[in-house]
């Protein structure tokens, strides 16, 4: 397993959209690995494969709960509204408030080939969403909202 290089800023590859897994096989397991590894070692909670200029359908993921690894990740629904603000490992230091689903339903296979169906919400639904933006070469700050008023941030965040 090894760190890779967060890409930032205006890297080119952060606006490409990845193309979908052909094969799980050992390229994909220690790409997994590095992800992994690279997200816990920068603090986040998610990271997408063009984050560290892959071009693959890949992300991964830990809101507390666990390493959740998923390739060619495909929504099934998305429902509900929820505004909060959310920050990036590709754009260090910037925050921003961004309109998300509440509640998701995505489907993907795990580093086995498996089928693996996840619903989530709140911030594991936020965290998925955002990464799934990443695989389509969107930014959070593309999605960016004006800051709510004083009386419904603490509602929203």
């Amino acid at each position: 397993m090894g760190i890779r290089v967060i890409r930032t800023g205006n890297d080119p590859v952060l606006r490409q959209a990845a193309r979908p897994v052909a094969t799980v096989d050992p390229y994909i397991w220690m790409l997994l690995d590095d992800m992994a590894e690279t997200m816990y070692h920068a603090r986040g909670i998610g990271l997408a494969a063009t984050q560290i200029g892959i071009l693959r359908r890949v992300i991964v993921v830990d809101v507390g709960d666990g390493l959740v690894e998923l390739v060619n990740p495909q929504w099934r629904l998305l429902e509900g509204e929820t505004l909060a603000a959310e920050g990036c490992l590709s754009l260090p230091g910037k925050r921003g408030f961004v309109k998300r689903a509440q509640r998701v339903i995505i489907a993907g296979v795990d580093r086995y080939g498996q089928e693996l169906v996840i619903t989530a919400q709140d911030l594991y639904a936020r965290c998925l969403q955002h990464e799934m933006d990443h695989l389509n070469g969107v930014l959070f700050v593309d999605k960016e909202v004006p800051a709510p008023s004083q009386e419904s941030v603490s509602e929203h965040v």
